[in-house]
């Protein structure tokens, strides 16, 4: 199967976005994609009044309904980043992942579990303010048949979303992301390599990248990893994508041969009951 991480530069611009997202997932799909994956707010970034500007609903929104049309069209499994989503009845918004089958029906919806409440690069980010955590861990499959795990940039700092993931059937894993030039630097490429070789799944990390509108810098690298932790494919620090092919045959022959998902001990593990931050 061959898979592909789209890398593009947003703004609040949601036109030009899409643009760029369609040029470019048109170009990965000319390279044999079959699984296409878009980073996190691509269709709009900015300030909080830009951000709240670009959303959109899933029902009728551009974002999504370009993710339907494209999908369907060229005949991929689309994994459309992320958008911030209106939720009828909700003063926040959602950080929303949809994956969009081939035929463009919409086969799962994902919203970001883990707020990116941190202090970075001198720098505060309080994505609480303006965002709701989704609840539920989302488990999709694509037209092949295989799971996919759905995620969403900071999500990648908590293990347990994988392992659940892993447990349930996930042998791919997207993660859709802005993540920071400073994060990206010092930690990204680990955190990516680190679930790929825990879960033995596939990773495919679409990254943001350059200067965006609210004085927010990400770091590009968008890559794709194997079940052994070998990095497939990484990107440049520009707007592009990068393709790889995925070995199923030697995933199932990894898992066999070093079993650790096999080998949990679910009964041993019991969390504290405090747990301090």
């Amino acid at each position: 199967m061959k898979v592909a991480a789209v890398q593009l530069n947003s703004t609040a611009d949601r036109a030009a976005n899409l643009a760029a997202a369609d040029r470019l997932t048109r170009a990965a799909a000319a390279d044999g994609a079959q699984l296409i994956v878009l980073p996190e707010k691509w269709s709009a970034i900015g300030d909080e009044a830009e951000l709240r500007a670009g959303a959109e609903r899933l029902e009728d929104g551009p974002a999504v309904g370009w993710a339907r049309e494209t999908a369907r069209e060229l005949g991929v499994d689309l994994v459309a980043g992320s958008i911030l989503e209106r939720v009828a009845g909700r003063e926040k918004l959602a950080n929303t992942s949809v994956h969009v089958g081939p035929e463009g029906e919409i086969e799962a919806v994902y919203r970001k579990v883990h707020m990116f409440d941190v202090e970075v690069g001198g720098r505060t980010y309080r994505e609480s303010d303006l965002e709701e955590p989704g609840e539920e861990l989302v488990l999709s499959r694509l037209a092949g048949g295989v799971e996919l795990g759905m995620s969403v940039c900071y999500d990648l700092r908590f293990p347990e979303l994988y392992r659940i993931l892993a447990v349930r059937g996930a042998r791919v894993m997207s993660v859709p992301a802005a993540f920071t030039l400073t994060t990206t630097r010092d930690h990204w490429e680990t955190l990516l390599r680190a679930r790929a070789i825990e879960n033995q799944a596939f990773v495919i990390a679409a990254n943001q990248t350059g200067e965006h509108p609210g004085d927010q810098r990400s770091g590009g690298r968008s890559m794709i990893v194997d079940p052994w932790g070998i990095v497939l494919a990484q990107a440049a620090d520009a707007p592009g994508h990068v393709v790889a092919s995925l070995d199923l045959e030697r995933q199932e022959e990894i898992r066999v041969s070093l079993p650790s998902l096999a080998n949990r001990r679910p009964g041993a593990y019991r969390w504290p009951e405090q747990v301090r931050a």
